[in-house]
């Protein structure tokens, strides 16, 4: 059995981990030239879900490599009003049903632990122009290099403009939702950190005003736990990586990211340089803490950036054949709540857990994509709404609405079994057994 794997993303090269690591024939191919090439992005929050599936991909030591040079996220999320007064604080033990499993990732550095020991087995230089299916039951990429790829199975991993997804699924489009964001990165510096915040520069923040727009942040701290790891010996060389690979280039820092209504901003706003950008969000928090003001104002113009917002469609059960989707290319969602990337590795490691049964010999591939197909498009889409559902009610103009939700966000606060019973993660294993 040999398995194509479209895309050299997070999701995909966690699958193609699992798979190696089991000693299924894998193969990723990435359009890109280089393993260094589109080392970009801001950091990631892994969640509950996402960590759980990350340890289900890797081996071992590359899972301890990464536990021990992750960032700390913080205690907790706070819930803030725009003059900086807590509503409601949700620790860790509640947004991680008590397993402490959420991290706060470099996307460097866990590309290069995702690429560690499969060199062979990834591709670069590789961008897939179309497929075909063949009469036994196999399927060929074909590539803009000339070169060609006969699998039993290929899956699309190559993101939101999927190439794999417009030919299996012409139908499925992606659609803007009708909101817009802009981020950002303050350096966490010996000044920045005199002046910050506390809570702002301790963990998840999300800060909403009376009502149109919400801003949220995030603090990222690895540098310090990597260097640590790197000092007491941390040694990855069995998968040709050093720890000092581990450290990217950016310093610590702050994430911000302001949304608000599409027709909120300027019609030009996506082409709009960092500074232009940053004056823009300035007048938009008028009126709230100087502290949040100044986040943004002293924030590096070149880290400022601005996205449209868009999702997925529903997309309904296809019939099973030798190719299917993972990730963003089949359930792409707003960045919203920061499913997109944690849906990717439950993915890959439900896909991976039923193409090893295959190559065990207890069922048969296309029954077992079956299964995996039924489950990933009901959690899938079910990240899609939740994603879409929150980006809509933070940016709502209701303001009834809007004192609604702090009302509740108070009461969680006030009533310890409330908060509980909102806030608490509950871990579902998604794995299922042999088909």
């Amino acid at each position: 059995m040999r398995i194509l794997i479209i895309g050299g993303g997070i999701g995909g090269l966690a699958m193609a981990q699992a798979l190696a690591a089991a000693d299924v024939d894998v193969h990723v191919y990435e359009r890109n030239n280089e393993a260094t090439d589109w080392l970009q992005g801001y950091r990631i929050q892994l969640n509950l879900f996402g960590c759980r599936a990350l340890r289900r991909c890797l081996p071992a030591p590359l899972w301890d490599a990464f536990a021990a040079t992750a960032g700390d996220p913080g205690a907790g999320m706070s819930f803030q009003t725009h003059r900086l007064r807590e509503m409601l604080f949700v620790e860790q033990e509640l947004m991680t049903g008590g397993t402490g499993e959420h991290r706060a990732v470099s996307r460097i550095a866990l590309r290069r632990l995702l690429l560690a020991g499969i060199a062979d087995n990834v591709h670069f230089g590789h961008a897939c122009e179309r497929y075909e299916t063949n009469a036994d039951g196999t399927v060929t990429a074909h590539f803009a290099n000339g070169a060609t790829a006969t699998g039993d199975l290929l899956i699309g991993a190559d993101g939101a403009n999927s190439l794999v997804r417009s030919q299996l699924l012409p139908q499925a489009h992606r659609v803007l939702t009708g909101q817009m964001g802009v981020a950002g990165q303050l350096a966490l510096t010996d000044e920045t950190r005199a002046w910050l915040p506390n809570r702002i520069q301790g963990g998840l923040n999300i800060v909403l005003p009376p009502a149109g727009s919400f801003l949220f942040s995030a603090v990222f701290n690895g540098r310090s736990r990597t260097t640590d790891a790197i000092g007491d010996g941390l040694d990855l060389s069995a998968y040709g990586l050093t720890g000092a690979e581990l450290l990217d280039d950016v310093q610590d820092y702050v994430l911000w990211a302001f949304a608000a209504k599409r027709a909120d901003y300027p019609l030009d706003a996506d082409t709009m340089p960092g500074p232009a950008l940053q004056r823009l969000v300035a007048d938009c928090l008028r009126g709230w803490h100087p502290d949040l003001i100044r986040m943004i104002t002293e924030s590096s113009p070149d880290t400022v950036h601005a996205i449209e917002f868009k999702a997925a469609t529903p997309v309904q059960a296809w019939p099973t054949g030798p190719v299917t989707l993972i990730g963003d290319a089949v359930h792409n969602m707003t960045p919203v709540m920061g499913l997109g990337a944690n849906t990717a590795l439950r993915d890959a490691a439900l896909l991976a857990h039923q193409i090893k049964a295959v190559h065990r010999g207890e069922c048969d591939l296309l029954a077992a994509v079956s299964q995996y197909e039924r489950r990933m498009l009901a959690y899938g889409f079910e990240a899609v709404n939740t994603s879409c559902s929150f980006a809509h009610r933070f940016t709502s103009d209701n303001v009834l609405a809007r004192q609604g939700m702090k009302t509740w966000l108070r009461l969680c606060g006030a009533v310890p079994a409330v908060k509980r019973g909102s806030f608490i993660a509950k871990w579902t294993d998604d794995l299922p057994a042999a088909v």
